[in-house]
């Protein structure tokens, strides 16, 4: 392909041949597959689903439907189409619809054309340029998409509103011979919606009363999220019959997936990367609250909980050990179980919840999800502290737990302040019997920063599991005696009785 060229008798000459943008799309796609090239890179998970299904469509030459929940791709995938466009296609200098210089569709290429015939300047657009976006919001209008009569247009060049130079054409053909797409296509009114049937049917559009036929080349691809269908909105059903394929896309269906989108995504700032330390561990954890959300009885699963609660919680999280190496000047630090009490935030405006979990409130739902995290996840790194439970009594000797639960059962507790210094924590952490020699009996190879981490993750983990009590304050952390807890929590119910 040859950019140099600048009129359309030399682009004759070089026998370039035009092909519609399915065709071009194929092609290219082709060249991908056949080169073991993935066309989607950085797109994780959906390597035996979603992917394949959209380069079955974008082989038949089918206009797509991304159907999901929030934060799931859908865009990024569209977006990601315009890298199987040609690097360059010549269209009609000057044009407002990207006009073909071998096939013209505008009035204003047509006169250009047969005025100037092999002289006729081109130019060269690139693929970037060759992508329209639209979010679908209620006030868009048929003008905004397809286009309308402009009276200042036709006031400036002294023309009638029954010449076809008058027309301001809107955004999808001025998309032509690209790609364009509607984002949350069921937010757009059901009449707008009609205008679009002529187009992805007949590939024409319509304008006012004019009789203009422009059989546009366009490849469309919609999103939309499937709750819309009966709270905002619906696609109306003979727009979705010219819809050819409709591929559902998913969450991450495993935590190893999830960790990959998030090391991808998070935006960590550079000071923060050799400052702030982040275990495997922790980086479970806060994935693992995303998997417990969406399968929570106070989350509105409709909804959805997008990729963005862990990306954003992560970035919390690191931000946290942060702020308290900066606090207790610490040129490194590594994030702490407590320090996951600051991706609350991130949690509580990314959950959308049911009736029941607004009578919760988001905060305590949020701290539920966080607790049965650290349950969840805590069994893959210590015995199941409920299969200790009934052995209490029988075998207490092979409750590894024995010794730290009745270091809390004799009265004492262990309070930790968030912005601790790593040496405070560490003696506070020492503090508790039998703590240290669980952790070294476990993992005997884990050196000190690692050790402590688990350390304190035993003490979430057995407050978890009911066997110690939690309480957190502000900026406090305090585990104590779960017996002694309650007794003292009945006491001041009868003095305030009193």
């Amino acid at each position: 392909m040859n950019t140099n060229i600048k009129t359309l008798g030399e682009l004759k000459k070089s026998g370039y041949k035009p092909v519609s943008v399915k065709e071009e799309v194929r092609r290219n796609l082709i060249k991908k597959l056949q080169s073991k090239e993935n066309p989607f890179p950085g797109i994780i998970g959906y390597e035996d689903t979603v992917i394949p299904d959209t380069e079955r469509a974008l082989l038949s030459r089918h206009n797509i439907l991304f159907l999901g929940l929030r934060g799931q791709a859908k865009t990024r995938m569209a977006r990601q189409m315009t890298e199987l466009l040609d690097e360059y296609i010549p269209v009609v200098e000057g044009s407002e619809v990207n006009d073909d210089p071998f096939h013209p569709l505008s009035r204003y290429a047509r006169d250009l054309i047969a005025e100037k015939g092999d002289d006729t300047p081109i130019t060269w657009l690139p693929r970037t340029a060759r992508y329209g976006e639209k979010l679908a919001t209620p006030d868009v209008s048929v003008a905004d998409l397809i286009g309308d009569i402009d009276p200042i247009k036709a006031a400036n060049l002294k023309l009638s509103f029954a010449d076809e130079k008058v027309i301001h054409f809107g955004i999808i053909p001025r998309s032509n011979r690209g790609i364009f797409v509607i984002n949350e296509l069921p937010d757009l009114q059901a009449r707008i919606q009609v205008s679009l049937f002529n187009i992805l049917q007949e590939g024409d559009i319509q304008i006012r009363g004019f009789k203009v036929r422009m059989p546009l080349d366009i490849l469309f691809v919609f999103t939309a999220n499937p709750e819309d269908y009966t709270n905002r909105g619906s696609i109306v059903t003979p727009l979705k019959d010219r819809i050819e394929s409709q591929i559902i896309t998913h969450y991450p269906k495993t935590i190893e997936h999830s960790l990959l989108i998030t090391e991808q995504e998070a935006d960590i700032h550079e000071e923060q990367v050799g400052k702030v330390q982040v275990a495997d561990m922790v980086k479970r954890l806060i994935e693992q609250v995303s998997f417990e959300a969406r399968n929570s009885e106070y989350v509105d699963k409709k909804s959805g909980v997008s990729a963005r609660l862990t990306i954003a919680a992560f970035e919390n999280a690191v931000s946290a050990g942060e702020r308290r190496a900066i606090i207790n000047k610490e040129k490194e630090t590594q994030v702490r179980i407590a320090d996951l009490q600051a991706i609350i935030p991130a949690i509580t405006g990314k959950i959308e919840l049911v009736y029941e979990g607004e009578q919760e409130g988001p905060l305590q739902v949020a701290h539920n999800l966080l607790d049965k995290a650290i349950r969840t996840l805590f069994t893959t790194y210590f015995p199941n502290p409920e299969t200790f439970k009934k052995k209490r009594q029988s075998a207490p000797s092979e409750n590894p737990y024995r010794t730290v639960i009745q270091w809390f059962d004799q009265g004492n507790s262990l309070q930790m302040l968030q912005d601790i210094s790593d040496k405070q924590y560490e003696t506070s952490l020492n503090k508790v019997t039998g703590l240290k020699e669980l952790v070294k009996s476990r993992f005997p190879k884990a050196n000190n920063k690692e050790s402590l981490l688990l350390m304190e993750f035993v003490l979430h983990g057995l407050a978890a599991h009911s066997l110690i009590s939690k309480k957190v304050v502000e900026n406090e952390t305090r585990f104590s005696d779960l017996l002694g807890t309650m007794m003292n929590f009945s006491l001041s119910s009868e003095e305030d009785e009193e």
